[in-house]
């Protein structure tokens, strides 16, 4: 199973990027992992909050293909402790899903089109972070996902 993240927006935080990329590079010891950037929407500022989502669920559902799992990363999403959303992690590896799809959308969430195609929502709080450290946030709580299925001590480091 291959699991992608995709965020809108490059980051800036060279000390983030950083972070991540170290995750990244853990993750790959248990799964084929992908993080793609997509492109920040050219000329937000001129657009309405409903017109830059939209557009930003164009851009998203350009990049998922149909037997793709999509999982939001949505504040109205299910909240799950670490243990619970690394069973889930087996749960999606067990049913034969060649790959699984999270998405952190743009500013203001995600469009209509996008919330019809998921498969699921995911909260990692209850508080608002910004969208480049819910990058961090949420490649740290894959990998721990990983440790946790393999008994691994990180969980409790």
């Amino acid at each position: 199973m291959t699991i992608k993240l995709l965020a809108i927006g490059k980051t800036d935080n060279t000390n983030l990027q950083t972070l991540i990329e170290d995750y990244e590079k853990r993750l790959g010891h248990y799964i084929k992992f992908e993080f793609e950037v997509l492109p920040d929407i050219k000329k937000a500022k001129h657009l309405s909050e409903a017109q830059q989502k939209e557009k930003e669920g164009e851009l998203i559902l350009s990049k998922v293909q149909n037997p793709e799992v999509l999982v939001l990363l949505d504040e109205r999403g299910k909240a799950l402790t670490s243990v619970a959303f690394a069973n889930d992690l087996q749960k999606y590896m067990n049913s034969g899903i060649k790959s699984l799809v999270f998405v952190i959308g743009g500013p203001y969430g995600f469009s209509d089109a996008i919330y019809q195609r998921a498969n699921g929502k995911l909260s990692l709080s209850k508080m608002t972070f910004s969208h480049q450290m819910v990058r961090l946030f949420f490649v740290e709580q894959l990998y721990r996902g990983f440790t946790i299925l393999r008994n691994e001590p990180y969980h409790h480091g």
